[in-house]
């Protein structure tokens, strides 16, 4: 599909932080953008980042018909930008719009848009240490309509944001996590393997609640309160002794991560020792007492990894974790896959694509 170019006048653009100091804040002068009706995608284009033209009885408005990803874009120490793993991010950003009734978009239509939207922007990756070029697609129902029904027409986005380390300070401590058989962040039979604004709404009281009984996140269980599921908006993990990495198993209520899914991936190149298993709650909370589980924490993509060092049940109740600090081998898979995404450690091929120059034509 041609794409278009509508670029800000060179005098309107704004310029790049000196610095990022923060998640998520800023956001470069443009975005992708691509329209859907009739059954099909047209008008691709690079616009000014704006506000977005859209009715006020739009469907995604009213009834949550949106879904989004969250990927990363790093500048390597030759200057170069690469983008991490986005054809996963574009294969389950389909996968959620099979789930909300919304169409599928072309994965090669993903990929352009955003590589012509970095190289665009180039000057705008950071380069400070654990800082990155945050990739945020999304997609809209936006017909005007009232009645409970999929839309028939609909907007993607590619939006950037230079973006420093998720957590203030980065990679240096752990969390602690609220065991909550209270709140549950989805079913089996609904929207949970889907990255959808509405399951993110739901968490806002359960984290509030966690924030409330000093922890900083949720780990949800499934609706039975018996098995582990996911911790906070990451996917959650623990370590066994021997350093082997257990991952709770994907269903129709978890998010398959891209970062637990490129952890499988690299257990299966035989660089780290990790494999999907149903976790109990009774047997986990044992196995962090005995010992045999020696570090936990949560993987995704914004933090990569985040270790927990205690777990708070909701009687009060706590577990700590190993010695209640990052353990080594959390920290060595941070540094593994950091590493690979900024060019420091060789990633396995087909992971970094390289952002090409572009002829530009307005």
């Amino acid at each position: 599909m041609n794409i278009r170019y509508e670029l800000l006048e060179k005098t309107r653009r704004k310029s790049p932080p000196e610095k990022v100091t923060a998640f998520g804040v800023v956001r470069t002068n443009h975005m992708f953008a691509v329209d859907y009706n009739d059954g099909a995608w047209h008008d691709a284009r690079i616009v000014p980042y704006a506000p977005l033209n859209i009715m006020p009885g739009a469907v995604c408005l009213h009834y949550g018909q949106t879904i989004f990803e969250g990927a990363k874009a790093f500048q390597h120490p030759d200057g170069n930008i690469h983008a991490w793993r986005f054809d996963l991010n574009a294969e389950r950003m389909n996968a959620s719009a099979k789930i909300l009734m919304m169409p599928q978009i072309p994965e090669d239509l993903q990929m352009e848009g955003l590589m012509r939207l970095l190289d665009i922007e180039r000057d705008w990756c950071p380069t400070e240490p654990e800082s990155s070029m945050y990739i945020r697609p999304f997609m809209l129902g936006t017909e005007d309509c009232l009645g409970v029904k999929a839309s028939k027409t609909f907007s993607y986005y590619i939006m950037l944001s230079p973006s420093s380390a998720y957590y203030a300070g980065g990679f240096n401590h752990a969390v602690t996590l609220l065991i909550s058989t209270k709140y549950h962040r989805a079913v089996s039979g609904g929207t949970g393997a889907a990255k959808t604004g509405g399951n993110y709404a739901a968490s806002l009281v359960p984290a509030e609640h966690a924030f409330q009984q000093g922890a900083g996140q949720v780990l949800y269980l499934d609706a039975g309160n018996k098995y582990l599921e996911e911790a906070g908006t990451m996917n959650h993990y623990h370590i066994l002794e021997d350093g082997t990495i257990i991952i709770p198993p994907f269903s129709d209520s978890v998010l398959k991560s891209t970062t637990s899914m490129s952890i499988l991936d690299l257990a299966k190149m035989g660089k780290c020792k990790a494999r999907l298993d149903a976790i109990e709650l009774e047997q986990f909370l044992k196995d962090i007492k005995s010992g045999k589980i020696i570090e936990a924490g949560g993987f995704g993509t914004a933090a990569v990894v985040s270790p927990v060092g205690k777990y708070i049940l909701e009687d009060g109740s706590e577990y700590i974790v190993g010695d209640g600090g990052i353990g080594k081998y959390s920290r060595q898979i941070y540094e593994l896959y950091s590493g690979m995404q900024v060019g420091a450690i060789p990633a396995p091929e087909g992971w970094l694509k390289k952002v090409e120059r572009f002829e530009v034509k307005q």
